[in-house]
């Protein structure tokens, strides 16, 4: 019944267009998304639009649709849960302990960012990252012999991840026991490999045609009797499988009720770190955080990016939240907080994060940070390179999110550099 409780599991939809997927198991788990509302899937002001929003839909954590959004999303949810352990958990008290699951489909794994959120997850270790990789082995076009023929597998392992496979998408207590099995294996994010059927039941199942063409009435009549479901019932659901799925239900509440008694002791033998984490999960600035501004009365010459990177650690002294980097142009963009220094496997309460040279990826896991909380984050680089990020910037403006893009190099003077590095459209 509270979907934002702080360490809640997350669960990302990075193949938005299963949508009906999560909304069926939203409405089956008891949050606030009646089956009127399935009814109006793809309506305008339905919380059930075609592809999920975070600002639309209870449970929902994430806008998905663009492929290859939400996977690098969940690198950004792993990087802010992995700072605020860093920053939080103490022996006897793992107050931030959930995992980040994602599913995510043979389209997201063609998409560029993802290449390059995977290769920065298995560079930091990201080891609080599931994914479940929906290998149905067609697209909208075709198999995807088409156009896609690398063995993820090996990618995924030279990128530093974990990678296991279901032989079988149906089998319940194969997916189950990989999952408990990356639970408890550490130090590498992981990829379960589950190959399955896409339309499972359908006349034209593990076909292009399965994928988003309409059936038809006498199809789905067809997939129902397949199924052994009640061929003429719509929308019908068992009792006795609403009454195991409302269970989940009780079993949140009691563990959330656990979590706070386990707050509780926590702000006692920790009383400032437990009055920072309150603050921090309030998601609000500190107070009197704009007294750190600095103030620029009697101005000096020089270039607008080192007044940045001023504004940046004036800020970053006063608001412990402020969390970010560039992508490989840290000394140009001024975004070095100097009172850390950089986030890393075993450093992770540190703020200063080397994205790459990964601008889609930066744009996108900020997005995931943000979207996960209790951190601000904030990434550099070119004015112009920002077409390398544009559709996490879409993205950002879209989920209503707190993300704090920093161009530099915006002046059409640069001359120097040509004009592959000249932001005259975007000015």
């Amino acid at each position: 019944k509270n979907p934002k409780w702080f360490n809640r599991d997350r669960f990302l939809l990075s193949a938005g267009h299963g949508s009906m997927l999560l909304y069926s198991l939203l409405h089956l788990t008891g949050y606030d998304l009646s089956l009127d509302e399935i009814k109006r899937f793809r309506q305008l002001h339905s919380k059930t639009p075609g592809h999920p929003e975070n600002v639309l839909t209870p449970g929902v954590e994430i806008t998905t649709g663009p492929l290859g959004q939400g996977f690098a999303n969940g690198v950004g949810m792993g990087i802010a849960q992995k700072h605020l352990q860093a920053l939080f958990n103490r022996d006897g008290f793992p107050i931030i302990d959930h995992f980040i699951y994602c599913i995510c489909s043979d389209g997201d794994l063609m998409e560029g960012v993802s290449y390059e959120s995977a290769s920065l997850a298995g560079h930091l270790g990201l080891d609080n990252l599931i994914y479940l990789y929906d290998d149905n082995q067609v697209t909208i076009d075709g198999p995807t012999s088409l156009a896609f023929s690398e063995d993820v597998t090996k990618r995924f392992e030279a990128a530093g991840w974990e990678v296991s496979v279901v032989e079988d998408g149906n089998d319940l207590g194969a997916i189950e026991y990989a999952i408990a099995e990356a639970q408890t294996s550490t130090g590498k994010p992981k990829l379960i490999r589950i190959k399955t059927i896409i339309g499972f039941g359908m006349p034209k199942q593990g076909t292009n045609k399965a994928h988003s063409d309409a059936p038809g009435e006498e199809a789905v009549k067809e997939t129902k009797r397949n199924l052994d479901w009640p061929e003429n019932k719509q929308f019908f659901i068992p009792k006795d499988a609403l009454a195991h799925f409302r269970k989940a239900v009780k079993d949140g509440a009691a563990r959330e009720k656990d979590w706070n008694a386990l707050v509780k002791a926590y702000e006692k033998q920790f009383p400032d770190l437990g009055k920072t984490l309150k603050e921090t999960r309030s998601n609000e600035l500190p107070q009197g955080w704009e007294t750190a501004l600095p103030k620029f009365d009697d101005v000096e010459a020089k270039a607008t990016r080192a007044y940045s990177g001023d504004v940046i650690n004036a800020i970053a002294d006063k608001v412990p939240q402020l969390i970010g980097g560039s992508g490989d142009l840290t000394p140009s963009n001024n975004t070095y907080i100097k009172s850390s220094s950089n986030f890393e496997p075993g450093r992770y309460a540190n703020r200063n994060i080397h994205f790459g040279i990964r601008e889609h990826a930066m744009g996108s896991t900020m997005n995931g940070m943000a979207l996960y909380g209790s951190v601000i984050p904030f990434g550099g680089t070119f004015q112009t390179f920002s077409d390398y990020m544009r559709p996490a910037i879409r993205l950002a403006a879209l989920s209503h999110i707190r993300v704090i893009f920093v161009y530099t190099h915006d002046s059409i003077g640069l001359g120097e550099d040509g004009p592959t590095h000249q932001s005259v459209e975007h000015l």
